[in-house]
């Protein structure tokens, strides 16, 4: 017997419907927009990763060497790879490029709830516009899945800040602007509700605030509980602040138009750890805690395109992550039923064969999920199969039946049962049960 893979999943027939009723409920929304879908490789070369974030990412990787003497990994998100995709046909792309993608990731890392090392994301991107309607597009079609899947807006809330406001505060309260690592202080950020005050503090310290400084900067950051309170960051930061101030503000406004304003909340403490980061960043959350982790996440990132060798290109994303997703579905209680549904069950009973094979195409042909004996079961064991697979018609064709110039239609739930002209089952449209027939 081999042992499963940790951090790597199984996906028996009742999860799985329900994930993918889930999986097709987020790509309807996003292709309501306009998105359109695209499918890339489960490998690319390990440098694509070590090139962006450095040596030290291969640690997290599912990387080794092919056949062929390259360095392959395989894929841990797939911004890189959409950005190499824009960069090889960006000229022969009309702008904006919208792409939507669901497929799975691998990173060797500590596994925990919501988190594994194969896992599964719906990747949401718009690549060729900088103005604050692409931000508020993607808020908006994260919105519209969630509430797709039944969510409310009690049931979750997307904290959206902006990374320039933070670097731009850090460099403008700082004793020494060109000794500050922003980035350093923006992961800080980014941590700041997983560590203690101290660590946090220290943290900000290493990245060039002193300790009083840094507590003047996460005041700020954190008196921060709507649009109106951004005039003291502003004001704060200066001029540079001021533009992102007026750029969140923007996206804000125009979030609200496309309906995404109710589910936003200003939050300054949200920085998303990624550096590629640039812009507008937002992570959404259950309102109620009980998932206490980030839902998922998305943000800007204006500068990735033109890192991967091609034109400059602004471009902002959302990747909805399915494990933390199901978490706060079934928190909501709105998680699909992974009971099985089966339509029909063709039950046939003696040398009745090809009979019940029409009768079963013909109700595929309108669009039914319909199951038939592949066992050599007699009748009753195929009443109890068809009951199992939660069948809520069975059609029983027995050779008495044919005798007669008709089936029987039985309807699992109550067990009763009826009558109905051979030649006319099915009839050419419609989903006959037994009501239409007793």
């Amino acid at each position: 017997m081999y042992d499963q893979l940790k951090g790597f999943r199984d996906f028996y027939p009742g999860e799985q419907s329900a994930r993918r009723e889930v999986t097709d409920t987020i790509e309807a929304a996003a292709k309501r927009y306009g998105f359109r879908e695209v499918a890339t490789p489960a490998l690319e070369r390990t440098q694509m990763y070590t090139d962006k974030s450095g040596e030290g990412i291969v640690e997290e990787l599912y990387s080794f060497t092919d056949q062929g003497g390259r360095d392959v990994a395989l894929t841990p998100e797939l911004t890189p790879t959409v950005a190499r995709m824009v960069v090889a046909k960006g000229q022969e792309l009309s702008k904006p490029i919208k792409w939507v993608s669901t497929r799975p990731f691998w990173r060797y890392e500590q596994v925990q709830q919501g988190r594994f090392r194969e896992f599964y994301q719906t990747n949401i991107d718009v690549f060729g516009s900088a103005e604050p309607e692409a931000d508020a597009e993607v808020l908006a079609v994260a919105a519209d899945a969630l509430t797709s899947l039944g969510l409310t807006g009690d049931d979750f809330e997307f904290r959206v800040s902006h990374r320039d406001v933070l670097g731009g505060l850090v460099r403008a309260l700082a004793a020494d602007p060109d000794a500050v690592d922003t980035a350093d202080a923006i992961r800080a950020v980014d941590k700041r509700a997983k560590i203690d005050e101290a660590e946090y503090l220290t943290l900000l310290e290493e990245a060039g605030l002193d300790r009083t400084t840094a507590r003047e900067f996460d005041d700020l950051i954190v008196g921060v509980d709507g649009v109106d309170d951004l005039d003291a960051v502003a004001e704060a930061g200066g001029e540079d602040v001021e533009a992102a101030v007026e750029n969140l503000r923007a996206v804000l406004a125009a979030a609200d138009d496309f309906g995404a304003g109710e589910y936003c909340d200003v939050s300054l403490t949200t920085a998303r750890g990624l550096d590629y980061y640039t812009g507008v960043v937002f992570e959404c959350f259950d309102s109620t805690g009980e998932v206490s982790r980030s839902v998922f996440g998305g943000g800007r990132y204006d500068d990735l395109i033109e890192s991967f060798g091609g034109q400059p290109t602004p471009a902002v994303g959302v990747a909805p992550g399915h494990a933390t997703l199901k978490l706060l579905c079934q928190r909501a209680g709105v998680w699909p039923d992974e009971t099985l549904e089966t339509d029909y069950y063709v039950l046939s009973v003696g040398d009745t064969r090809a009979e019940a094979a029409r009768i079963a195409r013909d109700l595929r042909a309108l669009g039914h999920v319909v199951e038939a004996d592949l066992a050599d079961r007699g009748f009753g064991g195929q009443l109890g199969y068809a009951d199992s697979i939660n069948a809520e018609t069975t059609v029983i064709v027995g050779e008495q039946d044919l005798a007669n110039d008709e089936v029987t239609i039985k309807e699992m739930a109550s067990g009763d049962q009826t009558t109905a002209p051979v030649a006319e089952f099915p009839p050419e449209a419609g989903r006959p049960t037994y009501d239409d027939y007793a």
